[in-house]
C-alpha cells in the first residue's frame, strides 16, 4: 500500500453523524471479485440522483448537486472531515477501499467505528481521532474559507491548519509504523520473506515427499 508520512490536501466535510459503510459504498457494488473500481460509486446514493449499478458509466448518469462532492471548490480534495461515529454498520473493506481509490488519504472526525477504523490502517487510509470541538471548528473554517487545506505529519502526530495552528493527536505506535513504511499485511509477511524461503526449504529436506503432487 501506499505510505504515508506528510500529507498536505484539501478538506471536503460531510457534515452527518453515523454515516454507515452502506452510505459509503453502497451494497450493489460489493458483487465485485476485484480490489479495484470503487472509487466512482463512493457515497454513491448521495453523489448521484439516480440509482447506479455496477459497470454503469458515471458521466451518463445525473449527478445531484447539492452533495458536497460535487461542488466544484471540493474537486480534488484529499482530506475528509466527518463527524462522530463515522463508517458504523457492516464491516465491509470496500469502504476504505472505496475512500481511498476516489483520493482520499486521511480522514478525521471524533469518532469512528471500530472495524472500519482497522480497515482504514490496512489499506493505507489513516483516520484521525480529534475532539468534537476542534472538528466543529474546522466543519467551521472549511465553510468559512474556500480552498481551505489542512496538513497532517505522521511523524510528528500533528494536524496543521492555514494559520500555523497545530492540533496533535494520538495513533497507536504499530499502526503508525506501517503505514509510514507503506506496510499492509501481506507486506508485513513478505518482510521475512527469506526466512520463510529457508523454513520451507529446510521442510522439503526433511520431508522430500512434500514435493510431490498426487495425480
Amino acid at each position: 500500500m501506499q505510505a504515508f508520512t506528510v500529507h498536505k490536501g484539501l478538506v471536503a466535510p460531510i457534515d452527518r453523524a453515523n454515516v454507515d459503510t452502506d452510505a459509503i459504498i453502497p451494497k450493489q457494488f460489493l458483487k465485485s471479485i476485484k480490489r479495484s473500481g470503487f472509487g466512482p460509486n463512493l457515497f454513491d446514493e448521495w453523489r448521484y440522483l439516480d440509482r447506479g449499478e455496477p459497470g454503469e458509466d458515471p458521466s451518463l448518469r445525473k449527478p445531484n448537486p447539492d452533495f458536497v462532492l460535487n461542488q466544484p471548490r471540493f474537486q480534488g480534495a484529499s482530506v475528509l472531515l466527518a463527524r462522530k461515529n463515522f463508517g458504523c454498520g457492516s464491516s465491509r473493506e470496500h469502504a476504505p477501499w472505496a475512500l481511498e481509490q476516489y483520493g482520499f488519504r486521511a480522514l478525521i472526525a471524533p469518532s469512528f467505528a471500530d472495524i472500519f477504523f482497522n480497515n482504514c490502517f490496512k489499506n493505507g487510509v489513516l483516520p484521525l481521532v480529534l475532539p468534537e470541538q476542534d472538528v466543529a471548528r474546522l466543519f467551521d473554517e472549511v465553510a468559512a474559507f474556500p480552498g481551505y487545506a489542512l496538513t497532517i505529519d505522521l511523524p510528528r502526530q500533528v494536524v496543521v491548519k492555514p494559520d500555523g495552528v497545530e492540533l496533535a493527536f494520538e495513533v497507536q505506535a504499530f499502526r503508525k509504523q506501517c503505514l509510514l513504511n507503506g506496510w499492509d499485511d501481506i507486506g508485513l509477511t513478505l518482510r521475512h520473506a527469506d526466512k520463510i524461503r529457508a523454513f520451507e526449504a529446510a521442510r522439503l529436506a526433511r520431508m522430500p515427499w512434500l514435493a510431490h503432487r498426487p495425480l
